[in-house]
């Protein structure tokens, strides 16, 4: 049996639960969340239970407020919240009587916040980890910060890697489910595709009954099909043959149950003619490419049509993983404006300085794909920290001021 891979978010977890009653710690099914909870409390007094035991779920629903208060000294961990949303005012309830830190992990395949059943938020009693599939630093059992490292000044042109093609598309096909890694891309294939039809067959009946499955899951295959691309939602109705007036709902149910994600149009105001579309990708790359039917093998060749879209996705979702433990504080957006300036991935800093990344699937930098970062970090000035074309080649190269080629790997070797 493969070991336990340490994720990165532990320490910050242990921090948050030794200074609030209770931490949320959410995300999409199979990524992990069980684990992480015991990793949190492996040195407290704990008790762990889980709402998909369904004698376990039917004490909590006989006595709830005995249910949440068996456990006054210690860490109560429930596992599956979202199966017993009822819970939530009596942990309201008991946190009121005893604030004392540590006293509940809450973990969740849906978001709690988005489902019409949650009676409360929880404000200001409850802090949220929003837990991912493993990074590839976590698979590696290395630090990676990209942009922590960057903003530090780390020296891109010290970077060399022999990561290639081949390895990168081997990358994405995996993606970064705990079980899945562990499978032949043959039985990964199956693991995939089992996963989706249980999530939209159950969790999905669950939290939106009478909600078409076969429709979401239309929906979510043609996010797939267009990883990292900008959301046009009459093109998604159209092609899913659902109305566009459901197409909201719809990439909400998806994001509710973290399948999806929403990269938002960065605004700084530079320009009156900013493009305001979101892009949306799915979490996971590798089921993203299991979703759009593509193969590791498909993204190899120098003129596949997939590699781009996959690439983008991939670096996005690295970047997304690495926020929970980065040395600095940001926030991930797109930028394009209306006269056709375009960047992939604008990462700002909480003091407004920014880091812009392009994302290209060659493995040779050119003067042209450095364009659009050359025309923002002149209109930026010192805001504009560095700009960076993340490609498959073996090295950094510099590029003129602030801008730089840096190969993909950096993302956890950097």
């Amino acid at each position: 049996m493969e070991p336990l891979i340490p994720r990165h978010a532990v320490p910050f977890g242990r921090e948050v639960l030794g200074a609030f009653t209770t931490v949320v710690v959410q995300g999409a099914r199979q990524v992990g969340k069980s684990t992480f909870a015991e990793l949190l409390v492996e040195d407290r007094e704990a008790r762990i239970v889980t709402l998909d035991d369904r004698q376990t779920l039917e004490a909590a629903a006989a006595d709830p407020t005995a249910f949440v208060d068996q456990l006054p000294t210690g860490t109560l961990v429930i596992d599956e919240i979202q199966r017993a949303p009822e819970l939530i005012l009596p942990i309201k309830a008991s946190i009121d009587r005893n604030r004392r830190p540590g006293r509940f992990i809450l973990t969740g395949s849906s978001d709690l916040l988005r489902l019409s059943r949650t009676p409360d938020s929880l404000a200001d009693r409850a802090i949220t980890l929003n837990l991912r599939t493993l990074s590839q630093g976590e698979i590696r059992r290395r630090d990676d910060d990209l942009l922590g490292r960057l903003r530090a000044g780390a020296a891109p042109a010290d970077f060399t890697t022999s990561v290639n093609r081949q390895d990168y598309a081997d990358l994405i096909a995996t993606g970064g489910y705990p079980e899945a890694r562990r499978l032949s891309a043959r039985l990964r294939s199956v693991w995939f595709d089992s996963y989706v039809d249980r999530l939209l067959e159950r969790d999905l009946g669950d939290i939106a009954p009478r909600i078409d499955a076969a429709r979401v899951g239309s929906v979510l295959r043609l996010i797939a099909a267009n990883q990292a691309g900008e959301l046009v939602k009459s093109r998604v109705a159209r092609d899913a043959n659902v109305p566009e007036t459901s197409i909201s709902a719809y990439l909400d149910l998806l994001e509710t149950l973290y399948l999806v994600g929403r990269l938002r149009p960065w605004t700084p105001n530079l320009t009156s003619r900013e493009a305001s579309k979101p892009k949306t990708y799915v979490t996971d790359p590798g089921l993203a490419l299991r979703l759009a039917r593509v193969t590791a093998a498909q993204l190899e060749p120098l003129t596949s049509p997939h590699i781009g879209a996959a690439m983008e996705g991939f670096v996005v979702t690295e970047l997304l993983k690495q926020r929970g433990w980065s040395a600095e504080e940001y926030e991930l957006f797109h930028y394009r404006d209306r006269d056709g300036l375009e960047v992939d991935i604008i990462a700002e800093f909480f003091d407004g300085s920014v880091i812009a990344i392009e994302v290209k699937a060659g493995s040779t930098a050119k003067s042209e794909h450095f364009a659009a970062l050359r025309s923002l970090r002149d209109r930026l000035g010192e805001r504009f920290v560095g700009g960076y074309v993340l490609n498959t080649g073996n090295r950094g190269i510099p590029f003129g001021d602030r801008l730089w080629a840096l190969p993909v790997s950096a993302l956890w070797s950097l």
